[in-house]
């Protein structure tokens, strides 16, 4: 064990000398008074807060032998031992209910994972509108039980008429076109990855898998209250570009018991469930809502459409203390990221006690140094060599660990930029009986996108352009400085957080299927559920319902969950240079796990998803 490491550890057992073993360690936050935090630039829907929903209680539950206890602190709000839910043959985890439950209506009638997720894909769309998208793009990971392994990136892409300044104003300043309004959009990619995927590893007609989506649209969903809610928090914004007749009739948002019915999306889905990616991208529905969108100011055009093709790529596969991971690669940085953030935390025999001191200087200065070639080196690698070999090396990985001392490390002397990324996605995991698995994460970016609602076709459009670089070397209207990759080009895609991840067992068996939507916490929290389970042993309901922390380099702090660390522990990182700051929600994750017997699985605390399993 290096000198270094013996005093960071040192520091960690006096901060928590009286605390039991990192299985059982409590954990709390520092009080209220000690957060600093800055207001949101647009009103904000369920990203990270949500409304949380308990996971639930039960007395037939017991965690497998090989899960640890933990004990969690009075003040944290997601209590310990909860129970997942249990499925024998499949499991769907999703932020809407009937997402998940499409998923399985498509499995029960012998679909695989793969004809599931693009279900639950195109149901997203309908019952979750303000991330559920076919107005934007994501990412997905693949895992067959045969050992084939895919990711297929249906990013979107910068439209043909493009220009690198065009988000700058006469004064030089970055303006908010990139967030609201026609011009925010970039070339959608949903439909063509879905599409793509199912005829790649599907086995079941498009318009079989589509056809709880469409159901969906015609009949109408019931409103719940989390909708009701980021409705009534995001009225402004959707009442502006189309969707107030449909979202907030009168100028009253859709109250909780309301039957929303959208029958334009209906015959929108109809025509690709019969035509395929040919009807969104080259037939009248793209004719139709790309003549909208340019009446409105925006610059898509049919020829965008049509030469929009989602890619096919290899997976970035790591190991991480003798488990497999399948993640994602660039365009997204989420696999890169969080593969040189284990790296850097391999290399310690075992990590400090979880909640400790140690645990939160280790684990965010890993981030942290991750997140500073994240933000400078990741971008489309059809436009900027991406060192991906380079950042996922292990010996990379200890000349970056031989930098963190025992002490916070200035992210000015590690020299990074960092980009600002929205925070409004949603991922979904899938397992099959036979063990296939998918994990997919896709975004309109903020909530409910650019605001741009096309009522002819009835979808919301994503303002994804924000995750471009504006104005390289110059602080945006977030006080983050952004980096040259990433600037705005035609044709290419913008940088992304997502990250959906397969982990595999030391026998290189299916175990864990995982991601999250909210920015750059993306990365962290998804991480934080794989450590939590691999290196605390936690089961799956408390790897998810434990506090977790932030660090993306710049701005320069540490953000802890409310309620997540003691306040001696905060205490200690102020004492060791830390600025440490509070935060309502990192992340929010939807994973299964594969267990004796089963799957597992669960939907994050923080937010209202709700697994389905059989």
């Amino acid at each position: 064990m290096t000198a270094r490491l013996t005093a960071l550890l040192a520091l960690a057992a006096v901060a928590c000398s009286q605390a039991p073993a990192p299985e059982t360690q409590p954990v709390q936050q520092p009080p209220d008074a000690q957060v600093v935090a800055r207001p949101p630039l647009r009103p904000q829907g369920s990203t990270d807060i949500g409304t949380p929903t308990p996971l639930p209680v039960s007395t037939d539950y017991a965690p497998a032998p090989d899960r640890a206890p933990v004990q969690f602190p009075a003040g944290w709000q997601h209590a310990a031992g909860r129970a997942p839910v249990v499925g024998a043959h499949a499991m769907v985890a999703s932020d809407a209910p009937l997402a998940s439950a499409a998923g399985i209506e498509i499995l029960k009638r012998g679909g695989n994972a793969v004809d599931a997720a693009v279900a639950v894909g195109f149901a997203l769309a309908v019952a979750y509108p303000e991330a559920g998208n076919i107005g934007g793009g994501g990412y997905m990971v693949i895992h067959m039980a045969d050992g084939r392994t895919a990711a297929l990136d249906y990013r979107e892409i910068a439209p043909l008429a493009a220009t690198r300044d065009m988000y700058i104003d006469e004064h030089g300043k970055v303006t908010t076109a990139s967030v609201v309004g026609p011009l925010a959009s970039g070339v959608p990619g949903a439909v063509a990855g879905l599409t793509e995927a199912l005829a790649k590893y599907g086995t079941m007609p498009l318009a079989q898998v589509m056809a709880p989506a469409i159901r969906y649209a015609d009949e109408g969903i019931v409103v719940d209250a989390d909708l009701a809610s980021s409705l009534a928090s995001n009225a402004r914004l959707i009442g502006q570009y189309g969707g107030a007749d449909l979202f907030t009739p009168k100028g009253r948002p859709l109250a909780a018991g309301t039957r929303l019915k959208q029958p334009a999306l209906a015959t929108t889905l109809r025509a690709i469930a019969a035509n395929g990616r040919k009807a969104f991208y080259e037939g009248d529905v793209a004719r139709t809502w790309t003549s909208q969108l340019q009446r409105a100011g925006g610059i898509i055009t049919p020829e965008d459409l049509k030469a929009y093709k989602p890619v096919w790529r290899t997976p970035v596969k790591s190991t991480y203390r003798g488990y497999t991971l399948f993640t994602m690669p660039p365009s997204s940085s989420g696999g890169v990221t969080i593969t040189e953030t284990l790296n850097i935390l391999e290399g310690y025999p075992t990590m400090p006690a979880y909640g400790s001191t140690g645990w939160a200087h280790l684990l965010g200065s890993a981030y942290q140094r991750a997140f500073i070639d994240r933000n400078s080196k990741l971008a489309d690698p059809a436009f900027v060599k991406v060192p991906v070999e380079q950042l996922t090396d292990k010996a990379y990985a200890a000349r970056l660990r031989a930098t963190i001392g025992s002490r916070a490390t200035p992210t000015a002397t590690l020299s990074a930029t960092t980009m600002r990324e929205g925070m409004e996605t949603t991922h979904y995991s899938v397992v099959d009986e036979k063990g296939n698995a998918v994990a997919t994460t896709t975004t309109l970016n903020d909530l409910y996108g650019s605001g741009v609602f096309l009522t002819s076709v009835g979808f919301f459009l994503n303002d994804e352009m924000d995750d471009f670089t504006a104005k390289p070397g110059t602080p945006n209207m977030f006080g983050l400085v952004q980096g040259e990759a990433n600037a705005i080009q035609p044709g290419k895609r913008m940088l992304s957080a997502m990250s959906p991840t397969i982990v595999l067992d030391r026998s290189g068996g299916l175990l864990l299927v995982v991601g999250s939507r909210g920015g750059p916490r993306i990365i962290t929290s998804t991480s934080q559920v794989i450590l939590n389970v691999l290196d605390y042993r936690m089961s799956l309901a408390d790897a998810m319902s434990a506090p977790r922390l932030h660090h993306q380099a710049l701005p320069d702090s540490l953000k802890i969950e409310r309620g997540g660390v003691t306040p001696a522990v905060a205490d200690s990182l102020r004492a060791l240079g830390y600025g440490v700051g509070a935060s309502d929600g990192i992340g929010k994750v939807n994973a299964v796990m594969r267990v004796k017997g089963g799957y597992e699985g669960v939907s994050d605390p923080r937010g209202a998803g709700r697994p389905m399993g059989y």
